[in-house]
């Protein structure tokens, strides 16, 4: 950290100044009164001009379309994952008013990025989950998968057998050959198509819900009486 005469100057990384943010709540603050806002200032704006309901809508088509071209995992980290699962009625799902239309592109942006690293988990479950669904939803992809692992694990166990740790070059060809067998198994059955589909409910379900759950605190803000 680099320090300056000027409090503003101060570089700090910006993960510790996010995890900063959100340590205080900060994050929280930021997104309410970016909606509050908007909101603010749509309801000025009707009084005004009897074309705000077209622009209105015309925003909202533009912060929709904005979707498309956010990366949801750009700060995710492996340390997300690391913590506990929040609680997916309290936490994840919430209640009715804790989701809103995101007022523009930015805070939806803003949204996602945070969201997604606070409940990283949940969203690596529904997608387990997904994956689970498509393959009952096509056993023939099913049996593709568990072909595949036993392919694997009889190439492990004659390879244990037979000491091909001493005999590389042969070990090095039958990985190989394993390795291209099992390329045509997933492809011939169609264990891509369940893993595309997986993929993409999954990433479509992530985007809609981070960009419209609005951000709560991650820890119950404590009571602190003064004496």
């Amino acid at each position: 950290m680099a320090f300056s005469s000027n409090p503003f100057a101060l570089s700090v990384p910006e993960p510790a100044f996010e995890s900063w943010l959100r340590d205080t709540g900060y994050l929280e603050i930021i997104d309410q009164r970016t909606t509050a806002a908007a909101e603010a200032t749509t309801t000025v704006n009707s009084n005004s001009s009897p074309l705000v309901p077209v622009t209105s809508i015309s925003s909202r088509f533009l912060t929709l379309l904005s979707f498309l071209t956010l990366n949801p995992f750009a700060k995710l980290t492996a340390d997300d994952f690391s913590g506990d699962t929040p609680s997916w009625s309290r936490s994840f799902v919430g209640s009715p008013s804790s989701y809103s239309f995101p007022s523009n592109p930015s805070q939806a942006r803003f949204r996602v990025h945070e969201n997604v690293k606070r409940y990283a988990r949940n969203y690596a479950y529904l997608f387990v989950v997904f994956f689970a669904s498509s393959l009952y939803k096509m056993p023939f992809a099913l049996v593709g998968l568990i072909s595949c692992f036993a392919l694997w694990d009889f190439f492990n166990f004659f390879s244990e057998r037979w000491g091909l740790d001493q005999y590389p070059v042969i070990r090095h060809c039958l990985l190989r050959i394993a390795q291209f067998a099992t390329a045509v198994i997933l492809i011939f059955f169609k264990v891509q198509m369940a893993l595309f589909c997986a993929i993409s409910v999954s990433y479509a379900g992530v985007i809609l819900h981070a960009a419209f759950r609005k951000l709560t605190p991650a820890k119950q803000p404590s009571l602190v009486r003064g004496g």
